[in-house]
């Protein structure tokens, strides 16, 4: 996709994922046309602004806003052609004490999205989602299956407008906020390193990678897809290792709503869900446009029935030295 003469828009624009994704596009495309950063943090955008600013990248605006006002979200859409939605609460231990918060941002901040760019015309919208959106067991993935069902559905209704809304689902961004691994690193001079469960896998992804995905999902899409791609696992126990293999382990139990092994693809997806080499998609039920599309794709190929795409039956694990690799070139240069 060609970026030069295109408006695209990011929400949650000045977090982990669209810092990345704003210096990928402008490394492609410099002279964007316009490319504007939505978000509710006016120091994180006057810090984002040092290195993206109107002299250097004459395309760059910031919109401080919330996903939770309509009228500002359409407002922000003016001259826009792309919108990626990454902005989202994803705290899981925040979400089961803050219930509401989490369905205001995550639901109906979704639903405004869909609206807006809907008023607005939009061409392509991506939104993110995460593992815990599937077969969810805490509130945060109930409100992103929510959302992931509200942009797939969206293709249902689109009129005249003919906007394509896809989904793109991936596991734990290495060293996100939030995450083990800048935990262990913190703690990497000490005897004892927290662990959950010793048992408990997940899901890797960098940055760049996701971005690529989304970029990805962007050229592919038909309207109405979820995009899973192909990442390693790993297990707790081995990051613990890398980064400090002479700790002693501390089990402290898994926090409310966590679970052991994540998931991507359930088995209740697997009639949906088809392989094409690099990536998995799963197809909406019913939506027969986007399915015959991938029925006619000769690469796709429909996953077996029963099959499910889980952390801890993953058949590809980061290796100690992989993870260590890894933390070097994504998280720590001086690790």
């Amino acid at each position: 996709m060609k970026f030069k003469n295109r408006g695209i828009l990011i929400t949650g624009g000045t977090g982990s994922f669209g810092k990345e994704f704003v210096k990928k596009i402008f490394s492609i495309e410099p002279k964007i046309r316009r490319l504007v950063v939505f978000s509710r943090d006016e120091l994180k955008q006057y810090e984002m602004s040092k290195t993206f600013n109107e002299d250097k990248y004459p395309g760059i605006r910031y919109f401080l806003g919330d996903v939770r006002d309509s009228e500002r979200l359409q407002s922000s859409m003016e001259g826009i052609d792309t919108v990626i939605h990454a902005a989202a609460l994803k705290q899981v231990p925040a979400a089961e004490y803050n219930p509401f918060e989490f369905i205001k941002t995550n639901i109906i901040g979704a639903k405004n999205i869909i609206e807006s760019c809907k008023i607005n015309k939009i061409k392509n919208v991506i939104a993110l989602s995460t593992d815990k959106a599937c077969s969810p067991i805490n509130l945060y993935g109930a409100t992103k299956l929510c959302s992931d069902k509200l942009f797939v559905s969206a293709n249902n209704y689109v009129g005249k407008y003919d906007t394509k809304f896809a989904v793109v689902r991936y596991g734990n961004v290495m060293g996100s906020r939030g995450s083990v691994m800048p935990l262990f690193l913190s703690k990497k001079g000490e005897k004892v390193l927290p662990i959950t469960n010793k048992e408990m896998t997940r899901f890797n992804i960098t940055l760049e990678e996701g971005v690529e995905l989304v970029l990805n999902a962007l050229n592919k899409s038909v309207g109405g897809e979820i995009f899973v791609p192909k990442i390693p696992s790993y297990k707790i126990t081995d990051v613990a290792k890398a980064i400090n293999p002479s700790a002693t382990l501390k089990i402290i139990g898994i926090r409310p709503g966590e679970k052991i092994h994540e998931e991507m693809i359930s088995k209740s997806d697997a009639d949906n869900t088809y392989d094409l080499g690099d990536h998995y998609v799963i197809l909406p039920q019913g939506y027969q446009k986007v399915n015959n599309y991938y029925k006619k794709n000769s690469r796709a190929k429909k996953v077996a029935r029963g099959f499910n795409y889980d952390s801890g039956k993953n058949t590809k694990f980061l290796t100690v030295k992989q993870i260590q690799k890894l933390i070097k070139k994504n998280i720590d240069k001086n690790f």
